[in-house]
């Protein structure tokens, strides 16, 4: 009994004690909106009233006095909070829920302060110096964006034309304004113009915590700038060659775009008629790596661009290769120094052994046997002609006399002795001497001794003048030098001549023949040359022959094949012909014609040794078709029958009948398109050749031969032919 009672005791404490269920929390809100400071009372039985900056608002609901204040909630859930709207700005401060103590003694509780920061949007930014602004290249500028009355200071950015946001050289002031609420903002960008900067939109941006929407303003630059210029190369070519015609063109932006040009070339003035551009006529390597100059003026300043020729022009020697002497193992460097552009391709030959030795401008090498001779160097440069020079590289060492052992004069006549030495150094001295005797230039009236300098020796020429016998014979040559010297022996003979008339008619005579040769020649090959009638041919001959008449028979309609060989031509002019009824007959000419076909005097036998080159299976008998009467085939029929094609034309009406030789017809010879009649002569018998017969003509002694002739006809009559039949 005694805990129930303790129990309720307890609870009636309980509710009797105040205190806070929900608290206000600091709070940030933007001017003009709607807020809500919470406040939740347990056990409440004092008065309950709000505070501001510790300034009662009142315990009633209403709160009189201030018409955005309102305590929200109900009674019966121990709901008082403060509602505020709309928020102005004075509304920013600590606010705090308090309940007083209570009738029964209960002690009053006060809530936790809470701030309400209250933000305002700052003032839509401008720029000071407006929206446009003209200025100079390279003149430091200022532009200035203020933004005012934010709460928080806004945040200033600037952005340039391109989209970029600027960070450097930019100064941010905040200022607080009276109220000591809302604070001004100034942004301070400092700029120095170029060119690029020209028609450029610079943006100045502002916002703070309570608008997050940018506000900008914006300026237009105008920068005036001295010429930009530039020069280039508008011949179309990529490389300057030597020779060419070069125009530059000078190309200026400016700002103002009044402008002037002037050229320079090495820092000269240039005086031409045209302002954009510059003409180089035939350009010279003297003018390689020159400087042109474009100078364009205009009311800011000026500005110049220049360019620098690039000529390309072949090799030249600077400094020619020499001919070196040294002894032997000694290290020597041949120079081959050449001007170009672009710079010489070198290369050196060893002309002895034909190998490349060095491609640089200086070759060394060590002097051996080997090693010397001729080196040759060449340079090319491309597009240009390939230049070289050679040197010669001596090894030191005793003379070495080339000479002939064996010499021949005149008896009577001056005669000359040659002693010619390779000698590196150059000799000394050159000794002559006669049995035993030295020969001295001023000792003998009847020798003197010249001598030649040359380039890798000597040449000493002794002349006896007025030789006489006792002059020939052997004479001693010794050539020295440093390194030694070498000697020879020169055997003087006389020479045998011949009188000067022999001579003279012996060169005369070779003229004459000289002259009737050529003659001769140049006749002969005017001359149209005829070679004899060969009544054979050789085996090959004649089977080109029967070859090239097989292969016409099979390509023609025409069976009847005759082989002309004429007379003064060669074997390549034998053709094959076709033979309409005997109507083909020569011309009046008397070369005479050998045939190589059928015959028109009736049927042969045929050589055994060409039997088997042709077999029923390769001609066979034709089929014709009816012939029709009176077509036109243009002087030819599909097919040939003499025996019904020939119609001799009708005998002109005359007194008496004209005496014509039947030998003229189609049919005459061939008898089997004759028909027997008083009126018509019996065929002339067959004779053979005569022999003797040799392998010429494909025949063996003793055997028939295969070729007939033809009795002799008469003048005007068709021509008699030697037939050979295959």
């Amino acid at each position: 009994m005694w805990v129930l009672w303790t129990l309720i005791g307890l609870a009636v404490v309980c509710r009797c004690e105040q205190k806070f269920a929900i608290e206000p929390q600091d709070q940030t809100t933007i001017v003009g909106s709607r807020v809500t400071l919470p406040c939740r009372v347990l056990g409440k039985v004092g008065k309950l009233q709000w505070t501001k900056d510790d300034f009662g608002l009142g315990q009633h609901r209403h709160l009189p006095g201030f018409d955005r204040y309102t305590m929200i909630g109900s009674d019966d859930e121990g709901d008082y909070s403060l509602e505020i709207f709309p928020v102005m700005l004075d509304d920013d401060g600590q606010y705090q829920c308090q309940v007083g103590p209570g009738p029964n003694g209960e002690p009053g509780v006060r809530s936790r302060f809470a701030q309400l920061t209250v933000y305002t949007p700052p003032e839509p930014p401008r720029i000071v110096q407006g929206e446009s602004l003209l200025t100079t290249e390279d003149r430091e500028i200022e532009l200035e964006c203020i933004s005012l009355g934010g709460k928080p200071p806004a945040e200033i950015t600037w952005i340039d034309g391109l989209g970029n946001v600027l960070k450097d050289n930019i100064e941010n002031i905040v200022d607080s304004m009276p109220d000591k609420r809302r604070y001004n903002s100034r942004s301070i960008l400092k700029l120095i113009p170029k060119k690029e900067h020209h028609n450029t939109t610079f943006v100045c941006q502002a916002q703070n915590q309570a608008e997050r929407t940018y506000r900008s303003a914006k300026l237009r630059l105008q920068v005036k700038y001295a010429p930009k210029v530039t020069v280039s190369v508008i011949d179309g070519s990529t490389r300057l060659m030597e020779g060419m015609d070069v125009r530059l063109k000078c190309s200026a932006d400016a700002n103002p775009p009044d402008v002037t040009y002037r050229w320079y070339i090495n820092e000269r003035l240039v005086e031409t008629d045209l302002v954009t551009e510059l003409h180089l006529v035939n350009v010279t390597r003297a003018q390689h790596d020159s400087i042109i100059k474009c100078e364009v003026h205009n009311a800011v300043g000026k500005s110049e661009e220049s360019e620098t020729l690039d000529i390309s022009y072949g090799p030249r020697f600077r400094k020619r290769p020499h001919s070196v002497q040294a002894d032997q193992g000694a290290m020597i460097t041949l120079t081959c120094d050449l001007d170009g552009n672009p710079q010489p391709d070198i290369v050196w030959f060893h002309e002895p052994t034909d190998r490349v030795v060095g491609t640089s401008g200086n070759l060394s090498l060590v002097v051996t046997p080997e090693t010397t001779g001729r080196y040759y160097c060449k340079a090319s440069v491309i597009g240009f002609p390939e230049i070289g020079a050679e040197a010669t590289v001596y090894m030191k060492g005793k003379p070495s006399i080339i000479s002939h052992r064996t010499q021949y004069g005149v008896p009577g006549d001056n005669v000359r002795i040659e002693c010619t030495a390779y000698a590196v150094p150059p000799p000394s001295k050159v000794v002559w001497s006669h049995h035993g005797e030295e020969i001295y230039n001023d000792a003998n009236k009847e020798y003197s001794v010249l001598e030649d300098p040359l380039s890798e020796g000597i040449k000493s020429t002794m002349i006896i003048r007025e030789s006489k016998q006792d002059h020939f014979g052997v004479y001693n040559c010794t050539v020295i030098n440093a390194y030694g010297a070498d000697h020879l022996e020169i055997t003087l003979k006389p020479q045998k001549t011949f009188p000067l008339l022999l001579i003279l008619a012996g060169v005369l005579g070779g003229i004459v023949v000289i002259i009737i040769i050529t003659m001769v020649i140049i006749l002969c090959q005017r001359k149209v040359k005829k070679p004899p009638v060969n009544t054979g041919f050789i085996a090959n001959e004649q089977s080109d022959v029967e070859k090239q008449c097989k292969e016409s028979d099979r390509s023609s309609n025409i069976s009847d094949i005759k082989m002309e060989l004429r007379t003064g031509s060669s074997v390549s002019n034998v053709h094959c012909e076709l033979d309409y009824g005997g109507g083909g007959s020569e011309t009046g000419s008397e070369s005479v014609v050998t045939r190589i076909g059928v015959p028109l005097a009736g049927p042969v036998p045929i050589d055994h040794r060409y039997s088997n080159r042709f077999s029923s299976s390769d001609y066979p008998e034709p089929v014709f078709p009816p012939k029709n009467d009176g077509q036109n085939n243009n002087g030819y029929v599909p097919y040939v029958d003499y025996s019904r094609d020939y119609n001799p034309p009708p005998p002109p009406v005359t007194s008496s009948p004209p005496q014509v030789d039947p030998r003229f017809s189609a049919a005459y010879g061939n008898p089997y398109l004759r028909s027997v009649g008083p009126n018509l002569p019996p065929p002339p018998p067959l004779t053979p050749a005569p022999p003797p017969y040799s392998a010429r003509n494909g025949l063996l002694p003793g055997q028939r031969p295969q070729q007939y002739i033809t009795a002799a006809q008469p003048q005007g009559v068709k021509r008699a032919s030697l037939a050979t039949h295959v």
